[in-house]
């Protein structure tokens, strides 16, 4: 897990909102925990047109194979997220 370079204390505005100090992104993932711990990483958007056209094709097959149920089993995640804990 990465150290920490900034903490600080922050609370809720009247509208349940929280604002970042000196956020470097415009997007992150939020991770909400059971123990209330809330975890955002950044997220950088791409644009549908930047995808390559193998990649667009590719999905598109995955999602044609995922709609005729042909698709694999599914995979258990709770290993991967007992490691990230």
């Amino acid at each position: 897990m990465a150290r920490a370079i900034k903490e600080y204390d922050a609370r809720l505005d009247s509208k349940k909102r929280l604002t970042l100090r000196g956020a470097k992104t415009m997007y992150y993932r939020v991770r909400e925990k059971q123990d209330g711990t809330i975890e955002l990483s950044p997220r950088v958007l791409v644009h549908p047109d930047a995808i390559s056209q193998k990649t667009l094709k590719m999905i598109d097959q995955s999602v044609d194979h995922l709609k005729k149920g042909s698709v694999s089993a599914p995979v258990d995640l709770d290993e991967l997220n007992k490691l990230l804990d």
